[in-house]
């Protein structure tokens, strides 16, 4: 591990800890060279996750997308960014869970669907509308009766 304050390669590990539930290790070291200590985390690294678009191309799953969005269909609602982070966090989760690396847009679509509707139902609306591009307000109130 290169030292931040003298850039020496040679290292000894002071302390390791167990972090998140054992998904991370952290790890206090000091550099041979200056003496300074300083801390690293280490994370299991994940495949990457790969989203099939509805026209048929590919892209990286991208979580500040998945937030962007739902902050906008949260936008002047009661819930907070530790909620919205949770939201991102579980389906973030539940799509390396499944065992693919590759998830289609629809999938993701119909999570963050699900999970709106149990944390806030205006959001919900406001993201369905969008996702399933309603056409006009039939389609809206057909929705809102299925709610």
């Amino acid at each position: 591990m290169k030292c931040p304050f003298c850039g020496h390669l040679d290292d000894k590990v002071v302390d390791s800890r167990s972090k998140r539930e054992g998904a991370a290790t952290r790890r206090r070291r000091e550099c041979l060279n200056c003496g300074e200590r300083f801390t690293t985390c280490e994370y299991i690294e994940a495949a990457p996750l790969v989203i099939l678009k509805s026209d048929g191309y590919n892209e990286s799953f991208d979580r500040g997308k998945l937030k962007q969005g739902i902050v906008i269909a949260l936008a002047k609602r009661p819930v907070s960014i530790k909620d919205i982070d949770r939201i991102v966090t579980e389906i973030e989760e539940q799509c390396h869970g499944s065992g693919n690396q590759q998830v289609t847009s629809q999938e993701i679509g119909e999570m963050v669907m699900e999970k709106l509707k149990a944390l806030d139902e205006v959001a919900y609306i406001r993201f369905a509308s969008v996702y399933r591009r309603f056409k006009d307000a039939g389609e809206f109130r057909k929705e809102l009766e299925r709610m």
